[in-house]
């Protein structure tokens, strides 16, 4: 899949293009992204200085010197004019503005960008965005200001799609609008295949923590100004003033001295510090500009699905539980952890949870006992809004052997379960957890052996008891159908109707006219269990018998 050009533009400077660039491009680097990242305001270069930190010397080589070798007839690849950064996390490489010396402003000065192109440098830019597109994800382009024939050539011909940065005054927002249209009329006289530019507006420096009610006002002019480049990759029931304030970098004054990197000190920012801000234009980037109605509903987990694989947790699962299974949730801490799967458990409603700004475990397994708690809820919620159907997340409800399957509420009853019971202890639930989140599986004979010893241990617990004639019924029917998997080796189905046959067991039953197990229900039991036991064996010689 061919990468993505974007470019970073602002019609005026001073406005946190350069700023924004450089701590985007680090944060889809982390996120295990490539990322090229090209100075093409010649006059005014600045993004070396942005990563500074993560050079070991100046770039010796860049764009200015591609345009020279150009002249000259020997443009080469872009590794010859390629700076390597030295991220700890993913990769970004820098084409500077060129090798900054004594005669480097009149080299800018004598380029004639017009003759360039009558002269084919068109064709070249063109084989070499084709370069960047297969060896990078992602290529960020910041662009000089203003009308200059620089801006032209990032507005126009370069990109896929163009962030437009601007402070909340009319001639910013006016002039960077202005730009993108005439980009667009510009790209439908190219001799290349352009789609019409999907443009995100990013309002930048806004202060709305001192004049509040001048903020909403500005908000609205931006709003209404900036409302028609939502037009072409917003989805249709999205509000822009909504989108906005998510594209909104706020005022810092801390980050105002200097050229620094937010992103890498802020590592796990909270809503009020910019790179928080930083963190969900990255996002909407590493999207595509797509699902914005999902960034609109929850912007967390909008960004944690932009993380996707590099995005680490400290543990594998979260067991929560309230008081009354704190046994249980301990037993099965302990049970996962010496299968080695890094658990943990909390009280449900406990504020250290619900209350966190970091997302510490991968997936969640909510202890219930005889019904849902609203903390449950709020925790079930919690945490299924900060997770996303295409991450490798999951919620696991454990039920105890009080709580009725068809009292849960509707978005946990349909979501895959265990029940815990007289067969079903804490170490086997571990045991079929740590399967389902692994996705390692036994071997044959040893799924089969743990299967059918838990299948004997429900046999000889589903003779027991009273029930009505249709309780007996089903017991009977289930039998069978174990009976018929089991000869024809089907695990699948003998799993599922062992826990068919254990809820039958934990059916409230307070109809009249109950009796005990029928006779043919015992002998079913009886030839069953002979059955399994028999299997059992064979096994269990098998296995010794086999080499090791």
């Amino acid at each position: 899949m061919n990468g993505t050009v974007i470019t970073f533009y602002s019609y005026k400077g001073g406005v946190g293009r350069s700023f924004t660039l450089a701590n985007v491009a680090i944060l889809l680097a982390r996120w295990g992204h490539r990322v090229l990242t090209i100075d093409w305001d010649l006059e005014a270069p600045g993004l070396h200085q942005y990563f500074a930190p993560l050079l070991t010397t100046p770039p010796a080589t860049g764009l200015l010197d591609l345009v020279d070798d150009f002249t000259t007839g020997g443009v080469g690849t872009t590794s010859r004019y390629v700076t390597h950064l030295n991220t700890e996390d993913g990769v970004v490489d820098l084409i500077a503005a060129g090798r900054k010396d004594d005669d480097y402003a009149r080299r800018v000065q004598h380029i004639d960008w017009a003759a360039l192109y009558e002269q084919g440098f068109a064709d070249v830019l063109e084989r070499l965005r084709t370069d960047w597109t297969t060896d990078y994800d992602f290529v960020l382009i910041d662009s000089r200001t203003g009308w200059a024939d620089i801006a032209s050539i990032c507005t126009a011909h370069l990109p896929d799609r163009l962030v437009l940065v601007f402070t909340a005054n009319e001639q910013s927002i006016d002039g960077a609008i202005s730009v993108a249209t005439r980009a667009n009329e510009a790209r439908d006289r190219m001799p290349y295949d352009r789609p019409k530019l999907t443009v995100l507006p990013l309002l930048s420096r806004f202060d709305s923590r001192v004049e509040y009610k001048r903020a909403e006002t500005w908000y609205e002019i931006c709003t209404q100004m900036t409302e028609p480049l939502f037009s072409n990759w917003l989805v249709r029931n999205v509000p822009p003033a909504l989108m906005l304030r998510h594209l909104t970098l706020p005022y810092v004054s801390y980050w105002s001295f200097g050229e620094q990197l937010p992103v890498l000190e802020e590592v796990t920012p909270s809503t009020d510090q910019i790179a928080y801000a930083l963190e969900t234009v990255a996002a909407i980037v590493a999207h595509g500009f797509d699902r914005s109605d999902l960034l609109a509903d929850n912007r967390d987990a909008y960004v944690a699905a932009a993380q996707g694989q590099a995005r680490s947790f400290e543990l594998d699962m979260l067991v929560s539980s309230p008081r009354s299974a704190e046994r249980v949730a301990t037993d099965l801490v302990t049970a996962l952890e010496k299968l080695g799967i890094r658990a943990k458990r909390s009280l449900s409603g406990d504020i250290d949870f619900l209350g966190t700004k970091r997302d510490t475990a991968r997936h969640l397994c909510l202890i219930i006992d005889e019904k849902v708690s609203r903390w449950q809820t709020a925790e079930a919620e919690w945490f299924l809004r900060r997770t996303l159907v295409a991450e490798d997340r999951r919620l696991f409800p454990i039920l105890t052997s009080l709580t009725d399957a068809m009292s849960l509420p509707g978005f946990l009853r349909n979501i895959w379960r265990l029940q815990l019971g007289i067969a079903r202890t804490p170490d086997s639930v571990a045991r079929e957890l740590r399967a389902e989140i692994t996705g390692d599986v036994l071997s044959t004979t040893d799924e089969e052996r743990r299967l059918l010893t838990h299948a004997v241990n429900i046999l000889e617990w589903s003779r027991e008891g009273v029930r009505d004639y249709e309780g007996w019924f089903n017991v009977e029917q289930t039998l069978r159908a174990i009976s018929t998997a089991t000869g024809g080796g089907d695990l699948d189905a003998v799993r599922r109707l062992i826990g068919d046959l254990e809820r039958v067991g934990q059916a409230p039953n307070v109809s009249a006219g109950r009796y005990a197990a029928p006779n043919k229900v015992l002998d079913l039991v009886s030839e069953l269990e002979i059955s399994l036991r028999r299997r059992l064996s064979k096994l269990s010689r098998n296995s010794e018998a086999s080499p090791q």
